[in-house]
């Protein structure tokens, strides 16, 4: 299993370069994650709030990540759907994403994130997802 930030974070750089840009993993335990994104002008959408695929792809990443401290190292685990609910405006500062694995099975998974706007006294969304387990 992938239990250390530095285990977590080199499997991401390897497997799932891209997954980087999502944000850093700060914290890590037994089927959860916190991440970490520090806000560019290239998640901003006009207006100057975080863009729905900035919060998406770190909410992606992030259960991904925490499914992967009770899976892993499986790369080619994939989502198979995820949901969103936007509940705030997010203002341009550092995002935060703590997520956890609600479900794991032989061929798939189930967690949660909760995403937050510069601390984790405001949240601006709630994601749920699935992912497919390939078979050993």
């Amino acid at each position: 299993m992938l239990t250390t930030i530095p285990q977590l974070t080199a499997f991401i750089q390897e497997s799932f370069p891209e997954g980087v840009s999502f944000g850093s993993i700060e914290e890590v335990g037994d089927g959860w994650v916190l991440m970490r994104l520090p806000v560019s002008d290239s998640h901003l959408r006009p207006g100057g709030t975080v863009s729905g695929p900035t919060m998406m792809g770190m909410a992606d990443v992030s259960i991904w990540a925490a499914l992967q401290t009770k899976i892993g190292p499986s790369p080619l685990t994939v989502t198979s759907n995820l949901n969103i609910n936007f509940l705030a405006k997010p203002q341009p500062v550092d995002m935060l994403a703590r997520a956890r694995v609600l479900r794991v099975g032989k061929r798939s998974g189930v967690g949660e994130c909760w995403i937050y706007s510069g601390s984790e006294e405001q949240m601006v969304a709630h994601v749920t997802a699935n992912y497919s387990i390939p078979a050993s």
